[in-house]
């Protein structure tokens, strides 16, 4: 149904890891492109019994079926004592792997094998307006773009068994948190920072735990690929500027439903914080697919002038407005910015009905910047 923009760029004959957090479409996008692969599911729970068991049986199937040039092994870190096997099975036998997961944590924080630099990394996000035939921005807002949550009528059910049997267990249950209850809490106090500097103490205190067990608890969503921090741009400031983080959930519907934000329509109180998200998340998808992978960075001196997102080597600097009349207020923050930094572009995504330029500032309807985006005309 969607054509998806990951298409392993760059990758040619090499083995990879492919991760993702759950149900963005993983196994679905290695079906479309491997259909004749091998393939190891350890979500079976016969398949993965047998492997954790013994590993070396994994290289004895592998061998006995040398007409398979590829293999996939879904959910990886669930059994990471195979990459010894991986390991050896690309040195000597040069057998290509696909290696795919819903979180790299175990297998970094516990030393395992990461094959010492022979397999490439790729992530799959949830959709992007371009995979979407019909793409509809306010259905995006409100059901986010995980492919199932998206699709839904009422996917509220969904997005709360989502965030209780994945976030609030699974992944707790990863990481070997002992206070689930703080945990949730602080779930809850990260989706009211989302797209805001990140305050570690005032989290702390809002969870009855400690300032390093909170920065713990966001490196676990950093691991588990739930999140993402934004770092502030500090490249020789005349001003003086912030320097802490803004942090990003990977999908919209996720902190709708912790804060219990519900019908976001154009206009409305909570429009412009999810217009935000979903430009950010776009453009970082772009930033990962098209294999570029320039920094993305927000800007903000001490006196409160911002700007959303400078791409590049402050190539293009973007301000996201929810509303249909620019006016010359909302251009501040790029007049500053570019008075201290040449920039190639400077963008303000809109909900304006046409294009307009307006002293070096292009103005864009959303429609507009995204096509622009993935046509690669802005970076």
């Amino acid at each position: 149904m969607f054509n998806r923009r990951q298409i392993l760029i760059d990758s040619e004959m090499e083995s990879l890891f492919l991760w993702g957090a759950r149900q963005t479409g993983k196994s679905t996008l290695l079906k479309a492109l491997f259909p004749d692969a091998l393939w190891f599911d350890l979500l079976l729970s016969d398949v993965f019994e047998r492997l954790a068991k013994n590993p070396t049986v994994f290289r004895e199937i592998i061998l006995a079926n040398t007409e398979k040039t590829i293999v996939i092994v879904d959910e990886i870190q669930r059994i990471p004592e195979l990459l010894n096997e991986i390991h050896w099975l690309i040195s000597n036998k040069q057998i290509r792997f696909i290696l795919s997961g819903s979180s790299p944590r175990k297998i970094i924080r516990g030393g395992s094998n990461l094959l010492g630099g022979r397999a490439l990394r790729y992530e799959l996000f949830p959709l992007v307006s371009s995979e979407i035939p019909n793409f509809d921005l306010l259905r995006a807002l409100n059901n986010g773009l995980i492919p199932r949550h998206y699709l839904s009528a009422n996917p509220q059910k969904l997005i709360s068994a989502y965030i209780g049997n994945y976030l609030k267990d699974e992944i707790a249950a990863e990481a070997k948190i002992r206070n689930i209850q703080a945990f949730s809490k602080f779930l809850e106090a990260a989706a009211f920072s989302n797209g805001e500097m990140v305050n570690f103490a005032n989290i702390a205190t809002d969870c009855g735990v400690s300032a390093p067990t909170i920065k713990e608890y966001f490196q676990i969503l950093e691991d588990t690929l739930i999140g993402r921090f934004l770092p502030s741009f500090q490249k020789k400031p005349k001003r003086r500027v912030i320097t802490a983080p803004k942090f990003y959930f990977f999908d919209m519907g996720l902190v709708n439903y912790l804060l219990k934000r519900k019908d976001i329509q154009f206009g409305s109180e909570v429009f412009g914080n999810a217009f935000e998200h979903f430009i950010y998340l776009e453009i970082y998808a772009y930033s990962q697919y098209s294999g570029k992978e320039f920094p993305i960075n927000y800007w903000r001196t001490t006196s409160q002038i911002e700007v959303d997102f400078i791409i590049g080597e402050n190539e293009v600097a973007i301000e996201v407005k929810s509303s249909s009349n620019i006016n010359p207020r909302h251009l501040k923050g790029l007049k500053s910015f570019s008075e201290e930094y040449q920039t190639k572009q400077m963008i303000v995504v809109c909900n304006e009905a046409f294009p307009r330029l307006i002293d070096n500032i292009l103005v864009l309807p959303w429609k507009n910047f995204l096509e622009k985006l993935w046509a690669g005309e802005i970076i």
